[in-house]
């Protein structure tokens, strides 16, 4: 007896890693994202509808440089909506699950965390990849933005995507463990994210804000991502308008990467499977 049951479990096949878990649930994920109407539409309209409404508004200014408005407003529209699919979508989708006992099923499945984190993460680069192929376009040929003029600059756009998309996505794991209900978490996360895009120079040009401002926007990611975004559309000299009177493309890539460490660590550490864990 005891050599059939060594024979069974010698023939079982091994559970799947968390890789390939985590693989699977990209897949998921983008279902579970695509069902949730109002979601969609709201993350795939609002940077297309303050694109049109900043353009109408002040699409005859120009920022430092000479740089037309929109040109200059195009990195941040993008950067924002970046953050809005990654640190603001997946903190409040989290919160949800939370509550509603979606999270609690995938524990009792045996669902890595990081395979959950790596879901939410392929989910997040994927949807906001189209989001960038929606926007684009628009911008290009509706109000005749130029994109980037060379691979070198697609590649810098490329990568500062890929790590703000990242950054975003780790930062709003760790908060969505915040304490309270998913509505009050929602509330918070939205709030700060307004705040943050002000403060980063999203919707003015960044010398525009007192220096304080400019103080705070640069410990946070969207500053960066911003930053990174007009080095890809705006022209070479304009990076003598920035703070530091250059793109800064090292220090950009390095706070970047920093974040994306730093909400990987912050959510290992805290991330709970129900409410009240922890």
């Amino acid at each position: 007896m005891t050599a059939v049951l060594t024979s069974a479990a010698a023939t079982r096949p091994a559970p799947p890693s968390a890789a390939r878990i985590g693989l699977a649930r990209v897949g998921l994920e983008l279902k579970l994202f695509f069902r949730e109407r109002q979601q969609v539409v709201f993350s795939f309209a609002y940077p297309v509808i303050m694109l049109v409404i900043f353009a109408a508004v002040l699409g005859g200014d120009e920022r430092p440089g000479d740089v037309p408005f929109t040109h200059y407003f195009l990195a941040g529209i993008a950067a924002t909506g970046i953050m809005l699919t990654s640190f603001q979508a997946v903190g409040t989708s989290i919160a949800s699950e939370r509550e509603n006992g979606q999270l609690e099923r995938l524990q009792l499945l045996g669902t890595p965390p990081v395979a959950y984190f790596v879901g939410k993460a392929g989910q997040v680069l994927v949807t906001t990849a189209a989001q960038l192929a929606l926007l684009l376009p628009l911008a290009h040929f509706a109000y005749d933005v130029p994109m980037p003029a060379d691979p070198q600059h697609w590649l810098t756009f490329g990568w500062v995507a890929v790590l703000g998309a990242l950054a975003g996505t780790v930062l709003g794991v760790a908060v969505s463990a915040l304490r309270g209900s998913a509505a009050s978490v929602t509330t918070g996360i939205s709030a700060f994210a307004i705040v943050l895009q002000f403060f980063s120079g999203v919707f003015f040009g960044f010398l525009e804000l007192p220096g304080w401002m400019q103080q705070v926007a640069a410990l946070f990611p969207l500053k960066w991502l911003t930053q990174g975004m007009r080095s890809a559309f705006l022209p070479e000299e304009a990076g003598a308008f920035e703070v530091a009177g250059s793109w800064e493309h090292g220090r950009t890539a390095l706070v970047l990467a920093a974040w994306v460490i730093i909400g990987a660590v912050v959510c290992v550490r805290t991330f709970r499977w129900r409410r009240g864990e922890g």
